[in-house]
């Protein structure tokens, strides 16, 4: 009887999870993007989203967001010309974390993916003379983690719209 008990105490033990992290979902669609200038130029070109202890930074290629209407949708390839990075942190983050001068030490950074193939698209429309929205979408973006895992829920098909200004 001890000896049954010993292996299934020790099938218990190989089976238990180490607490490897697990990512199954990246969702930001709810949230809106955001960049630490007080007003988005046509020069900008980090924006980030934030949810709760996660965090969606795209930097976009310079001159992708012009004011003028575009012919349909304006392709930047991710990782060639523009770059999308998920990072998940220790605590809560905010936009203090991307936008100071120095950045606070907590959170810190518990995992950084960095998206390694996919494309950004941008469509832009007048909304009258002087102001321009740019729709930013994402398209077939993959992450795959550090121990080679691929992320299986991509919830970031719409990274959001900004504005612009031509005055």
């Amino acid at each position: 009887m001890k000896y049954v008990l010993y292996l299934g105490f020790l099938a218990l033990l190989i089976s238990c999870n180490d607490g490897n992290l697990s990512i199954e979902t990246i969702d930001f669609d709810s949230v809106d993007p955001q960049t630490c200038e007080s007003t988005v130029t046509t020069e900008s070109t980090i924006f980030f989203k934030i949810n709760d202890d996660e965090a969606l930074i795209l930097t976009l290629q310079s001159g992708i967001l012009n004011n003028e209407v575009s012919e349909g949708e304006i392709e930047s390839t991710v990782p060639g010309q523009s770059q999308l990075v998920y990072r998940i942190f220790s605590d809560q983050v905010s936009n203090d974390y991307f936008c100071d001068a120095v950045p606070p030490i907590e959170p810190m950074v518990t995992e950084e993916i960095v998206a390694e193939s996919g494309s950004v698209f941008v469509s832009t429309i007048a909304v009258d003379t002087v102001t321009f929205e740019h729709t930013i979408r994402l398209d077939n973006i993959s992450f795959i983690t550090g121990t080679d895992e691929r992320i299986t829920d991509l919830s970031v098909n719409e990274f959001g719209i900004v504005t612009t200004s031509s005055q």
